[in-house]
């Protein structure tokens, strides 16, 4: 483990942070805690303890402290949350059932054909790598740098804190991933191109896909992998 995810900050904090802010420069993550902390102290001190103990985690960039005594943690490598994902699972979703989400028509504006042509696409980036040779192993999540890949990361990292949550709002939240992962995988190509060779990026992004992939899966049990 090189880092610190929304998942491992949970035992430390009494609950999973949430994460906050696009994350195209920083990957930030609000934490309440200091206010059960304090425990009739100004929560202002209860804060300042905490983040003295969180600038000692390795993967930890920096902590802010908010005027109302919220915390800003700043997550150094994101992308650790993919291998996460990929080795310990996604625990506590619930499965929604997937014939009520159709298939057609195959247009944008239907989630069921978002979902099932966003888990198709990452199944596909699995195939295309072991065609062409992209290495899955050595994997290095600081590679995980482009906008469009933070901005998956950004939406795996909702998944703590939206498990230990009230209104977790599933359904909404699938077809956000789905979404951007479209995004990712049109515009943050996860192979390369023509006779390249594979790059350390190219790695990161098959187990970005493999991340999604696991996650949809979770929540909506089999999908297809060819559409």
């Amino acid at each position: 483990m090189s880092g610190v995810t929304p998942a491992r900050l949970g035992p430390l904090l009494g609950a999973p942070p949430v994460p906050q802010g696009s994350w195209d420069h920083e990957a930030v993550v609000v934490s309440a805690a200091a206010l059960k902390a304090a425990r009739g102290r100004p929560p202002r001190d209860a804060a300042e303890e905490i983040a003295e103990r969180l600038c000692g985690q390795a993967g930890v960039a920096g902590v802010r402290i908010r005027p109302n005594a919220f915390l800003e943690i700043v997550l150094a490598v994101p992308g650790e949350i993919a291998r996460e994902i990929v080795t310990a699972g996604s625990p506590g979703i619930p499965r929604i059932p997937l014939p009520g989400l159709p298939d057609l028509p195959r247009t944008w504006e239907n989630p069921g054909f978002v979902v099932r042509f966003a888990h198709a696409r990452a199944a596909a980036v699995l195939r295309w790598a072991r065609d062409l040779g992209v290495p899955g192993e050595s994997f290095r999540p600081e590679a995980l740098d482009d906008p469009r890949d933070r901005a998956v990361l950004r939406v795996l990292a909702e998944l703590p804190s939206r498990t230990a949550g009230r209104e977790p709002a599933w359904e909404a939240y699938g077809e956000r991933l789905a979404l951007t992962y479209h995004d990712a995988h049109e515009h943050a190509p996860a192979v390369p191109a023509g006779d390249r060779p594979a790059e350390e990026v190219h790695t990161a992004r098959f187990w970005l896909a493999r991340a999604v992939q696991a996650v949809l899966r979770d929540l909506y049990g089999e999908l297809p992998s060819k559409l």
